[in-house]
């Protein structure tokens, strides 16, 4: 957890992409999808879940594909995991949130449970704002690389996102999307990684808000954070919370050292 001076020198830092490093190592993500695969009868071992409903939200460009083994995890370890009804995330506009909401109200109505969303880079970007929306529907939120500055200065994809979406997406001219950095009512976690190449990771710091919020860094890369073990860990240990009795992330001695504990400045 960041300090508040630490938090304040965060935002304070002009925003700026990440060091193009960074962004030509991305494929080191194909060796964290290795490794969710050969950590699979580890990852078995992790809390098991209460059977509520988890929604999944891909990133920019990405479709439900790319969340198939985090949410097959899921699965196994008890819960109702569910891909989103959206296709390829390309397009924020009006229709797209009718969607998102009208996916959230009918998992809440059919299970009589709040709905926890995870989302993966714009996936969590779209998650928060519908918490916002929906605090009574939702459960948690917890994001992964996700642009949440308020700021796409922080993106190297920002320039491809306008081209798509226009400098203000359709939301943003009807009043909403316009506290990004404002985190939802309900429980907030930002896992983010400092060897990000999409999203400088201080885009991902979120600030502290009226209800709890957490930032959780871990090794990996952007196109990794969907399938890193880490990641999966942290995942399964905020979702196996009991609903409402949330506590900060503290990692088992056994897996701290997959967590650094550098500070978020």
């Amino acid at each position: 957890m960041a300090t508040a001076a630490a938090t304040d020198t965060i935002f304070e830092t002009p925003p700026r992409p990440p060091n193009r490093i960074w962004t030509l190592a991305e494929g080191r993500a194909m060796f964290e999808l290795g490794a969710f695969f050969m950590s699979r009868p580890l990852l078995a071992h992790l809390p098991k879940g209460d059977g509520h409903a988890v929604k999944v939200l891909p990133g920019f460009m990405a479709s439900n594909s790319s969340t198939v083994p985090m949410r097959r995890l899921l699965a196994r370890l008890g819960y109702d995991a569910h891909g989103w009804d959206s296709g390829r995330n390309i397009r924020v506009d009006n229709a797209l949130i009718a969607r998102l909401e009208a996916q959230l109200m009918r998992l809440n109505d059919d299970s009589g449970r709040k709905v926890s969303l995870v989302g993966w880079s714009l996936g969590g970007v779209l998650a928060r704002e519908l918490a916002k929306l929906h605090p009574d529907r939702v459960r948690l939120v917890i994001s992964l690389g996700s642009p949440i500055s308020d700021d796409r200065n922080h993106t190297n994809a920002s320039r491809l996102f306008e081209l798509l979406n226009g400098k203000e997406p359709e939301p943003m001219r009807g009043g909403r999307f316009r506290r990004l950095d404002q985190a939802p009512p309900v429980p907030t976690t930002s896992i983010l990684t400092k060897t990000d190449g999409i999203v400088h990771w201080r885009g991902s710091v979120q600030k502290p808000g009226a209800t709890p919020t957490e930032n959780i860094e871990v090794y990996a890369s952007h196109c990794g954070l969907g399938v890193n073990p880490s990641v999966m860990l942290a995942i399964a240990d905020r979702l196996a919370q009991p609903e409402g009795h949330w506590e900060p992330f503290a990692p088992p001695a056994a897996t701290r050292w997959m967590f650094p504990k550098t500070a978020l400045d």
